[in-house]
């Protein structure tokens, strides 16, 4: 995978836009290109990995994805292409590689084959094992057969009026989907305890959903045009947090087009949006461009967080704020309640770490120039100050986070400053 990622060029220009977080039209083609060519590759690894007979069955399915790919590619892209067959993808490539553990599901390949099917309209039929009940076709939604056992599946076998078919919720005003459905919207066992994903919603929560969605989109609309462009073109599925989730969104690198987000009011929703399609764009460029070549030991401050965060926890965390101060900034020119306090707060988080960052000794010849690209970002904002000294108490509110945290962690006070 990585011999392929390689054949991809960054110019300057493209790292320094992406690193200032505002969207542009090179740094997007970009993210796009990355997450494509990675997924193949993925794909072709786990035909490759699969063994015997499951070889068979993996071609058989790979020949009805290629025959809907003839009539509609577009269609067959974006069941590929789609987060949730990403986390299929690393999840059987893992178990075909593991001595042990549950057997990989390459019936999985299947659905997509026969969701590309039924989205290109071409005549087909294909045999597949349902499982507990339940026939997911990514993209699409899933099917409730009757009876038991394999199912023979055709052109004709997807109805979204029929009670038997439980279609996947479009969310208003793009192609974003709400995946509720999908039992690969999120990894499994790797998945972090605060980013549990909910169950099937209720018609009133698609409704909530809907409500809050439309609401976030028009906030970001309103305060950042580029940004709500950004997030509907960046942002395939959109997948709910369960009730008892501690945090507010996540960005999983395996799902690459989604976000996990909890059900908040439009103004969070819309910060959270912001904040996690950065994350999204960070990860995409460093699949191609190695930006820095430390560890992942946790032994750094991070203003938004208590525990302590490896290097790349960091970068990460200090590029989805510098965006979010940026947001809150152009949120305050338009008189948004509270949002001068917001892109203050979060300016001086940013402002606290980036001199960390900027001076760590393993930092590439790329990561620096990134990292310098995003402090000029920061120093760009003085363009447009906050009223009064809401700044200046904000970056002593950070410092003083930051001398309290360092008593409680003093064996990692050598790190806090560059």
């Amino acid at each position: 995978m990585t011999a392929a990622l390689a054949s991809f060029t960054v110019s300057s220009r493209t790292l320094r836009a992406l690193a200032s977080t505002e969207p542009c039209a090179e740094g997007n083609r970009l993210v796009r290109d990355v997450r494509r060519s990675k997924r193949l590759v993925l794909l072709r690894a786990v035909l490759d990995a699969a063994p015997g007979a499951g070889a068979g069955e993996a071609a058989d399915h790979w020949a009805l994805l290629e025959a809907a790919e003839r009539r509609a590619p577009d269609a067959v892209r974006d069941v590929l292409h789609y987060p949730a067959t990403g986390v299929w993808a690393e999840e059987t490539l893992r178990r075909l590689h593991a001595p042990c553990g549950p057997p990989p599901d390459l019936g999985h390949l299947g659905a997509l084959a026969v969701a590309a099917a039924l989205r290109a309209r071409i005549a087909f039929t294909h045999t597949l094992r349902p499982q507990h009940g339940r026939l997911v076709l990514p993209t699409l939604g899933l099917l409730r057969p009757e009876r038991p056992g394999p199912l023979a599946l055709t052109e004709r076998s997807w109805d979204p009026e029929d009670p038997a078919t439980l279609p996947l919720h479009p969310l208003p005003g793009g192609r974003t989907a709400l995946d509720d459905l999908d039992p690969y919207r999120a990894p499994g066992p790797a998945r972090p305890a605060p980013v549990r994903p909910a169950r099937r919603l209720t018609p009133k929560g698609h409704k909530r959903w809907d409500t809050q969605w439309t609401g976030a989109l028009t906030l970001l609309q309103r305060y950042d045009t580029a940004r709500a462009e950004e997030t509907v073109h960046l942002l395939r599925s959109v997948v709910p947090l369960a009730g008892g989730s501690r945090s507010s969104g996540a960005t999983l690198p395996a799902a690459a087009g989604s976000v996990l987000a909890r059900a908040q009011a439009p103004p969070a929703l819309a910060a959270t949006l912001v904040h996690e399609v950065q994350h999204g764009k960070l990860t995409a460029l460093a699949d191609v461009l190695t930006l820095h070549t430390a560890d992942r030991t946790p032994r750094y401050w991070a203003p938004w967080r208590t525990d302590p965060r490896p290097l790349e926890g960091l970068l990460h965390g200090a590029y989805a704020h510098l965006a979010l101060a940026g947001y809150w900034q152009r949120a305050a020119l338009y008189g948004a309640r509270g949002a001068w306090a917001q892109h203050s707060r979060t300016r001086a988080q940013v402002a606290a770490v980036l001199p960390v960052l900027r001076a760590h000794e393993q930092l590439t010849s790329a990561g620096r120039e990134f990292t310098d690209a995003m402090a000029d970002a920061e120093r760009a904002m003085d363009e447009l100050p906050p009223p009064g000294d809401q700044h200046a108490a904000a970056r002593r509110a950070v410092d003083r986070e930051r001398r309290a945290w360092c008593e409680a962690h003093p064996e990692l006070a050598p790190f806090v400053r560059a």
